[in-house]
């Protein structure tokens, strides 16, 4: 991986972070942690790199496709469990 993809990840994960912790200063609706926003950095991150690695490595676009959308749901409904528990597990954040 070249270093301007992976530059492009961290400052995109960075920038979405950025998000909440401007929401703290505005309300007290937002309470995020530390640990809140090292699990939320590392799931950006790591979905970012398992994309680029789909990208990298699957050859047909179809499958590529298709792999892309799988992660990406995967990501949105980790999210969602951390962010509100929709399935009630253990890692729910409510």
């Amino acid at each position: 991986m070249g270093k301007g993809r992976l530059l492009t990840i961290l400052v995109g994960a960075t920038v979405i972070l950025f998000v909440p912790l401007v929401a703290m200063l505005f309300t007290k609706e937002v309470k995020w942690t530390l640990f809140d926003f090292l699990v939320a950095g590392i799931l950006l991150v790591g979905t970012g790199l398992v994309l680029e690695l789909i990208l990298r490595k699957v050859k047909e676009a179809k499958y590529k496709l298709l792999a892309s959308i799988v992660l990406l749901v995967l990501f949105i409904l980790i999210w969602t469990e951390l962010s509100v528990g929709i399935f009630g597990t253990p890692i729910a954040g409510n």
